[in-house]
């Protein structure tokens, strides 16, 4: 009899293609897991059990249990920096206008339209360190933006220190964010914009839609996973505002987020135990506020369906009555 049934042994198993083939499976699929492993999930379990002491980065620790996320809502300067978390989202809600408005109209026929798209992405690419000290030079007094200014007939003694007057500085750190950020939301809504069927504009143009309409109707819920994502994504970018405040104003006169108090009480004041309760209070919140997104825009796009399906339904019906009209007149 033949040896064809006889069982390879695991070394030859090895050399052979199939086990090559697994080999590079499981080193694809099991050296990601250890690296996320040993650098995302362990540190955080570390930090998790931080948050139950009280420590310094050296030296003895104490539990005190959950005495430190009681601190975080008797600490005047943390509750201020979760209000200031408002600004940067109402400075997000603008950020997405402004860049789902621009990608609509890039995303038609529009002379130099890769020109300006370059442009205004071209900021995104920008180090945000880098960032921070051009708009720390663009609000000193006296400097660009008070130059600009005085340009269009504004008085230097009328201008307010942009970054030290509480009543307008967490707004211009606001501004420099929304400068930042709102050219690469752009790219992501004319990515969407562009793979919107051609057909239902023809439909929508037999109905008689106009340009604001189709956007209503058309394009705002055909794109609606990709407005879902960048409000998410804008919205918890503003609860861990960092580099702006950090950089321009170092956290003073009232600027101080969330992170920068957080970064101030783990490396100046050597509360670890503290810090690392914020940021798993943080996290809490954000896991909140995206689950609370969600349920919004599965109401506020509960009927998307229905309306690309309208128009689906009305673009045949024109077609039919087209070629019906074209038979007519062939018969005669």
């Amino acid at each position: 009899m033949g040896q064809s049934g006889t069982k390879k042994s695991f070394g030859e198993w090895i050399k052979s293609r199939k086990g090559q083939q697994m080999l590079v499976i499981l080193a694809f699929t099991i050296i990601p897991l250890i690296l996320l492993l040993v650098f995302t999930y362990l540190p955080f379990a570390e930090m998790v059990k931080f948050s139950f002491y009280k420590m310094k980065y050296v030296g003895a620790r104490k539990f005190v249990g959950l005495d430190n996320y009681r601190a975080i809502f008797k600490r005047d300067d943390i509750i201020g920096a979760l209000k200031l978390c408002l600004y940067y989202m109402a400075g997000a809600l603008i950020q997405l206008a402004i860049a789902l408005y621009l990608a609509t109209i890039l995303s038609m026929k529009v002379k130099c339209s890769n020109l300006f798209k370059g442009f205004m992405f071209f900021p995104y690419l920008i180090n945000g360190i880098a960032i921070g000290f051009i708009f720390k030079f663009f609000y000193t007094r006296g400097f660009v933006f008070d130059t600009v200014l005085q340009w269009c007939g504004f008085q230097l003694d009328n201008l307010p220190y942009w970054l030290k007057d509480q009543s307008v500085n967490n707004w211009s750190l606001v501004g420099s964010s929304v400068w930042r950020y709102f050219g690469q939301n752009m790219v992501l809504f004319i990515g969407a914009i562009m793979s919107v069927d051609d057909s239902l504009y023809e439909a929508a143009d037999l109905d008689g839609a106009n340009k604001f309409q189709q956007f209503i109707y058309i394009i705002l819920p055909s794109i609606k996973t990709i407005v879902t994502l960048n409000i998410i994504l804008s919205i918890t970018g503003s609860l861990s505002a960092f580099e702006a405040p950090f950089v321009i104003t170092t956290g003073a006169n009232g600027t101080g987020t969330f992170f920068v108090v957080m970064n101030t009480i783990a490396h100046t004041n050597q509360k670890v135990g503290l810090a690392s309760a914020m940021a798993v209070f943080l996290l809490v919140i954000i896991i909140i506020a995206k689950f609370l997104q969600d349920a919004f825009f599965k109401f506020v796009f509960r009927n998307a369906t229905t309306d690309d399906e309208s128009y689906d339904a009305k673009k045949k019906k024109k077609k039919a009555a087209k070629l019906a009209k074209a038979a007519q007149k062939g018969g005669r």
